[in-house]
């Protein structure tokens, strides 16, 4: 069920977030429950994968580790899980409301075409886990029932796309030779090539983040009112009017700390590893969480 890897559906919490009902508690419970089927629609969805890929996991030096490529799980009581979690998740889903339920729906389906049809093909592959994300954030604000930004879907996007695209060539970099056995798309790829996109996601993820800062509808929801800073003279204006300007460094940090841990220590393959085990990079995670909570909150 790859809990280490239910870190993924917090994306869910971003609608609840972003539009300050976190306060508001029935919809922060609505919340934790959309997050909470997430998290068994995504289980469910990890065991097919698996016995999909018992085969091909075997030639990988560590997704030979688990349960179903070991043998430790046989594949009918992972595939039995599987079909229950998602009968049971997708039921809920729709009971929780009409519009979450849908996206839940969406999100299951496409990633069944992913397991047996989509990854084996190349750019399709790193596109489609982008697309997870993005169903997460949708399913989030659909759950309670708010519009959610534009912005905030273009940077996960794009954020999904850089992380993909580093693990692809992670994975590319550790096989070597053996990469075809794995997965048949690492053959279409070379490290030259995901280097290249690599490189592309980073400046677009930055540059669309930086833009998020200082545009209208953000200024607008969350600066501080002109009236309160007039008084300190048109200087000040800048500092109060954008203030996730202010979460743009730890924005920086984190995608440079990433590509250095992919790079210079050959990391990159679990990105929710990297989150909790490498102290400088969950420590700028945090600051920026910080400063997005009072810059939201605290208005």
């Amino acid at each position: 069920m790859r809990p280490q890897q239910w870190t993924k559906n917090l994306f869910v919490f971003a609608g609840v977030v972003f539009a300050r009902k976190v306060q508001e508690p029935k919809l922060l419970l609505v919340s934790l429950a959309a997050f909470g089927l997430f998290c068994l629609l995504s289980s469910a969805v990890y065991l097919i994968n698996d016995v999909a890929d018992a085969e091909q996991d075997r030639q990988h030096p560590t997704k030979r580790n688990r349960a179903i490529a070991s043998g430790r799980l046989p594949a009918a009581v992972a595939v039995m899980a599987a079909v229950l979690m998602a009968v049971a998740g997708a039921a809920l889903s729709f009971a929780l409301s009409l519009p979450f339920g849908i996206v839940a729906a969406i999100y299951l389906g496409l990633n069944l075409l992913y397991s047996f049809v989509v990854k084996h093909i190349v750019i399709l592959d790193v596109l489609c886990v982008a697309i997870f994300f993005v169903l997460r954030a949708i399913a989030g604000a659909a759950a309670i029932h708010v519009v959610i930004s534009h912005w905030l879907l273009i940077c996960t996007i794009l954020l999904a796309l850089f992380i993909a695209l580093s693990k692809r060539r992670h994975e590319l970099v550790l096989l070597e030779n053996n990469a075809a056995s794995h997965r048949a798309s690492l053959t279409e790829y070379s490290p030259y090539l995901l280097d290249q996109m690599i490189g592309v996601m980073t400046a677009s993820t930055l540059m669309a983040y930086i833009l998020y800062t200082v545009d209208a509808r953000t200024v607008k929801e969350f600066g501080v009112h002109p009236e309160l800073y007039t008084a300190h003279g048109p200087t000040m204006s800048v500092f109060w009017s954008y203030p996730l300007l202010y979460t743009i460094p730890c924005v920086i940090f984190g995608i440079f700390r990433y590509l250095y841990l992919i790079h210079q220590r050959s990391e990159g393959g679990n990105p929710d590893r990297i989150i909790v085990s490498d102290k400088p990079f969950l420590i700028n995670l945090l600051l920026w969480m910080g400063i997005v909570g009072l810059v939201i909150y605290l208005r």
